[in-house]
């Protein structure tokens, strides 16, 4: 049986008072002992999280790497080695907001996702279509097509320590919310997609949804058979709101 995740994508939000009103709020909440919690703060509130969250049991994840994993002459940027040694357990990689806005291709984002691994970090890979590809019929081929770019390269083998996350473009920040039988489609269709090569390993792998999760439309689409959890992003910059998505993932 897959165990649930939820996680929070806090992307570039908070200054160090409101990350430590943020893990105050989240410290009083009862978080269920049968799902995986994590929150994705920006760097420079990774340290913060990581000693405010420890006794909680909330694993700390980066919001992205570089692409390689040795220590180098790349300005501005963090390796995932460094990322472990700060105490990371996982990275977003792939994330529509650095494909679409910072230009990410689809080699940069295997590079990332070996990069991730090779520290000893889990990769959440997240894949997901625009609402011109919906419209035209083409979620699932584009979804395929992310995923390949990375298992055709590196084989199928490295999602055995991998989450992957489902993503509607058109459903992030928007309000929009795919539909749970929507969401389910594309998320049994990755599993089929990784069963084609291996089925043991895709009765395994935790597929998330993200896409304006709320604690009002959480429970129904973690009842899908084949969503494991979500990847939530402005609901879980509110503890109490984070908390209730949460605890819909462990019933």
């Amino acid at each position: 049986m897959r165990r649930p995740m939820v996680a929070g994508n806090w992307k570039m939000y908070g200054t160090r008072a409101s990350v430590a009103e943020l893990i105050g709020g989240l410290n009083q909440q009862a978080l269920p002992a049968g799902v995986d919690v994590a929150v994705f703060p920006v760097y420079v509130h990774l340290e913060q999280a990581h000693h405010g969250l420890k006794a909680k049991g909330v694993a700390i994840g980066a919001q992205n790497c570089a692409f390689q994993y040795e220590q180098g002459a790349l300005t501005g940027e963090v390796s995932s080695g460094q990322l472990a040694d700060l105490g990371c357990g996982f990275v977003l990689v792939g994330h529509s907001e650095r494909r679409s806005i910072l230009g990410e291709s689809d080699e940069l984002i295997c590079k990332k996702f070996a990069a991730t691994q090779a520290a000893g970090l889990v990769p959440v890979l997240c894949v997901g279509e625009t609402l011109d590809q919906r419209n035209a019929g083409e979620t699932l081929a584009v979804v395929s097509a992310q995923l390949e770019a990375v298992v055709g390269v590196l084989g199928v083998g490295v999602l055995a320590n991998a989450v992957i996350a489902y993503e509607p473009v058109w459903a992030i920040g928007t309000g929009l919310t795919a539909t749970p039988q929507q969401a389910q489609e594309v998320h049994a269709n990755i599993r089929s997609q990784i069963a084609a090569r291996d089925e043991a390993l895709a009765g395994g792998v935790r597929i998330l949804y993200g896409g304006s999760v709320k604690a009002a439309n959480a429970a129904e689409l973690f009842g899908m058979p084949d969503i494991d959890g979500g990847l939530v992003g402005g609901a879980s910059l509110n503890a109490d709101e984070f908390g209730a998505i949460c605890r819909a993932a462990g019933s």
